[in-house]
């Protein structure tokens, strides 16, 4: 059987045509097309990935988001109207992993559930005990438990901004774009130059490490090619 996934829409056809084609792949859907529905799923099932329409009525895509965030890492895939910047940028702040522009293409967004379900797994598998820690400048990474601590706090990080920092210290001294970034979490094909994701989690990073852009103690800025962080 395949993995479990949540799909949220009240936009029957959409909620219809994803479900359609997630089946063809095998995965196991369930389908919702308000959020009251959708929630007591999500406190009964296993789920491995949802996917949330950001414009439900009553209670919205976002809340679902957060209210998953409470208690589970799994990835999210949120639902946006074009244009709708500030929804991508509030569904990434909550903890949601990707966003993908309505309309869309039913075999992208399939593409895109693909790379979240492989990169969730890769970086929650079994690690040899030699690499499942990571420890630098009052830093510790741990990839089997998924947490992190700064200076003995535990840090509470999305899956994608652990996944970011996991990289970024795997690759310490060089240098990382945003393209390869992007390409070890969620797949290359659908990569644009015009692409933000990973830079407004890169921001969130720094927030929750206390870390800026003009002085950095971890992620440096190397601008025009990516991110860092120093040796």
């Amino acid at each position: 059987m395949g993995d479990n996934i949540l799909v949220v829409d009240d936009e029957r056809e959409i909620a219809d045509l994803v479900e359609l084609y997630l089946t063809n792949e095998n995965y196991t859907v369930f389908k919702y097309y308000a959020a009251k529905e959708a929630l007591e799923c999500i406190g009964r099932t296993r789920l491995d990935l949802a996917i949330l329409d950001i414009m439900l009525p009553g209670t919205n895509g976002l809340s679902i988001c957060q209210k998953i965030r409470d208690k589970y890492t799994y990835p999210i895939i949120m639902l946006t109207a074009k244009d709708a910047e500030m929804d991508k940028i509030t569904g990434l702040t909550l903890g949601a992993d990707d966003y993908i522009t309505k309309p869309f293409r039913p075999l992208e967004l399939v593409a895109r559930v693909k790379a979240q379900l492989r990169r969730y797994k890769k970086y929650n598998g079994v690690i040899s005990q030699n690499e499942n820690v990571i420890v630098h400048s009052g830093l510790v990474i741990n990839i089997n438990t998924h947490e992190c601590f700064l200076d003995e706090k535990p840090l509470a990080l999305t899956p994608a901004e652990f996944s970011i920092l996991h990289i970024l210290c795997k690759n310490k001294g060089n240098v990382v774009s945003s393209e390869k970034l992007f390409h070890e979490l969620w797949g290359g094909e659908y990569f644009n130059k015009s692409n933000n994701t990973i830079t407004v989690h890169i921001r969130h990073l720094r927030e929750k490490m206390n870390d800026t852009v003009d002085n950095p103690r971890y992620i440096k800025t190397v601008w025009g090619v990516g991110y860092k962080i120093e040796k």
